[in-house]
């Protein structure tokens, strides 16, 4: 394949200025084993490092205080100790002339009372979203949550702007909010998950309200273009998470609203699963969304190497942010230039502690001996 694909070619935007289109997308690893759940420049730092030319990197979802854990060993932004690792991390990327964003992360209903003294975890509302959580005694079911009160939702809108403060701090060149994937700022967008009846709940704008104060207030102590947005319109059956008749509005009334801010990029994920027959969801989030939003536009969701190329040139997407394949081609874009076939991931190293499956992955492609 030419190396004049879409892919490979530079995006220079006034708020992203990228060496190409390829993006490595967020993805839970789970080596923040230790007792501060902070990254290290030898684990971490190394993993990204290898993963440098794509680009833009989205790191894992990192969690934005105590509260917002919900899986073992996933790292946070919110100590000063976890600030200190994440700096040794983006040193190292940006040694290697790379750019990183961290995803800031708040679970919601989806942690368990194990990471919280036994205390429920978080959410617009009090409904078990009957899914698993992944504690450090393996998968316990989720509970019920603790309805949030005015003043908690107003604290983790606070915790979140500390977490971009911590990120500008630990040297990211911006920060993604995780409104996505049935964690918590998508669980207040839903009907199905947020059944309140004050400021943040019954209509599609109150609904959405958070997300916009949460966007007011990290912008506080960032630039406006240095924050990027994730959502999942179509998500179904996952995490608990159930579409009706107003969720494609909801999100059609998000992203028009996001017009109105400078963003870094809207980061939209294609269906995880298949949706064709549910009347009300939509099955191409990227050809629905790109009229809709006037800034820059990443689209996910199983993307290959083929299939990225063709969102780009149908001019429905900007940026491909690609998962799976980055755990096993740190060399991604280099394979993508030379046309070497990608080494497969094994499933079974994606969330264990260590470098096994994590740092061990070949580099076959042509490349600076600085990153290997």
């Amino acid at each position: 394949m030419s190396n004049k694909q879409a892919l490979l070619q530079t995006y220079n935007k006034e708020n992203l200025n990228l060496k190409n289109r390829v993006v490595m997308a967020p993805m839970t690893r789970s080596r923040a084993n230790n007792s501060e759940n902070k990254p290290t420049g030898e684990l971490q730092g190394e993993y990204y490092k290898q993963r440098a030319s794509a680009g833009l990197i989205i790191t894992e979802g990192s969690q934005i205080s105590k509260q917002a854990v919900g899986y073992i060993n996933t790292p946070g932004i919110h100590s000063e100790e976890q600030v200190e690792g994440w700096k040794e991390v983006t040193q190292k990327v940006h040694e290697a002339d790379g750019k990183i964003f961290i995803q800031l992360w708040h679970v919601g209903r989806m942690s368990h009372p194990d990471f919280h003294n036994g205390e429920l975890p978080l959410a617009p509302s009090a409904i078990n979203p009957n899914a698993k959580s992944f504690t450090s005694e393996g998968l316990k079911d989720t509970v019920t949550p603790k309805e949030m009160s005015l003043k908690e939702i107003k604290n983790t809108i606070q915790d979140f702007k500390k977490a971009a403060a911590n990120a500008m701090e630990a040297g990211f060149d911006g920060v993604e909010i995780h409104s996505s994937n049935g964690y918590l700022l998508h669980q207040f967008f839903n009907e199905t998950s947020n059944h309140r009846t004050d400021e943040y709940g019954g209509s599609i704008e109150k609904r959405a309200k958070i997300l916009f104060e949460v966007i007011d207030a990290i912008k506080e102590v960032m630039p406006e273009n240095k924050i990027g947005i994730r959502l999942n319109p179509s998500l179904n059956g996952i995490f608990g998470m159930t579409m009706d008749e107003e969720t494609i509005p909801t999100f059609d009334y998000i992203v028009k609203k996001l017009n109105d801010y400078d963003l870094a990029y809207l980061h939209l994920s294609e269906p995880f699963n298949d949706v064709s027959d549910i009347p009300y969801a939509e099955t191409e989030i990227a050809k629905r969304y790109r009229p809709v939003y006037n800034g820059t536009l990443m689209i996910n969701t199983n993307f290959n190497q083929e299939s990225g190329n063709a969102v780009l040139e149908e001019g429905n997407a900007d940026l491909v942010a690609f998962g799976k394949p980055y755990v096993s081609n740190p060399d991604l874009v280099e394979r993508f230039e030379q046309d070497i076939d990608l080494t497969e991931w094994d499933q079974d190293t994606f969330y264990t502690p260590g470098k096994e499956g994590y740092l061990d992955y070949p580099v076959k492609s042509e490349r600076e001996a600085s990153l290997q």
